[in-house]
């Protein structure tokens, strides 16, 4: 029910940092987060999502929904027509994999952050296919390390639409209280579950697509395009 989408994307980017921090702890005791990929990661996305989140509050609202509607929609048929591969579970930031690691993941670091920023969101959709392309890691490693960009993206975010007065302070509570349980229920599921590897890419996939549709659908019903 929030009229303005600039402040549903700053409420929400409060909403998305917290969660995203309380999901981090049991994922990183699971040992499932690479901190130095995530550091990178993170840092250049950063400076990304802060120039992105300027020029979105420039743009219409409504034309911010339906853009973020087909990326998803474009990221989700990219994850699922791409052939799966299991990743390398080893994969790690040193001294002897710096030249081949850091140029992608500071390049596309500040590419998901540009959109993360821009679009108002974690960006954990963009983000762990982003890793996954960078490093080679698989998605189970990719969905941790993830969090710690996500947490960083979502607060530059919502400083940024903070300090322009396009927080809804009340809502972004209550979502912030449903984020943490939310997080801590899903991660006991991503525990139990038995769905690893290709199947579980794929049905993030679908899920990343049917939001995608629904999201363009409301952007096009709020620009009064029939």
């Amino acid at each position: 029910g929030v009229a303005s989408p600039h402040v549903a994307i700053g409420t929400a980017a409060v909403a998305v940092a917290a969660s995203a921090g309380a999901s981090l702890a049991s994922h990183a005791r699971a040992g499932a987060v690479k901190w130095r990929c995530a550091a990178v990661f993170a840092a250049a996305g950063i400076a990304g999502a802060a120039g992105g989140s300027v020029v979105a509050r420039a743009i219409d609202g409504r034309l911010l929904l339906a853009a973020f509607g087909l990326l998803m929609i474009g990221i989700g048929v990219m994850m699922l027509v791409r052939k799966a591969q299991a990743g390398d579970p080893s994969v790690r930031l040193g001294t002897a994999t710096a030249r081949r690691l850091l140029p992608p993941l500071i390049g596309i670091g500040f590419g998901v952050g540009l959109m993360s920023g821009f679009f108002g969101i974690g960006g954990g959709f963009l983000i762990v296919p982003g890793l996954m392309l960078a490093t080679g890691m698989p998605m189970r490693n990719a969905v941790g390390t993830s969090l710690v960009a996500v947490a960083a993206f979502g607060l530059t975010t919502a400083s940024s639409y903070a300090l322009s007065g396009m927080v809804d302070w009340p809502v972004a509570a209550l979502f912030v209280g449903g984020g943490i349980v939310g997080a801590a229920a899903g991660a006991a599921i991503g525990r139990m579950a038995s769905v690893r590897g290709p199947r579980l890419a794929a049905g993030f996939a679908i899920i990343v697509i049917a939001v995608g549709l629904y999201v363009v659908a409301q952007g096009v019903a709020a620009l009064g395009i029939a």
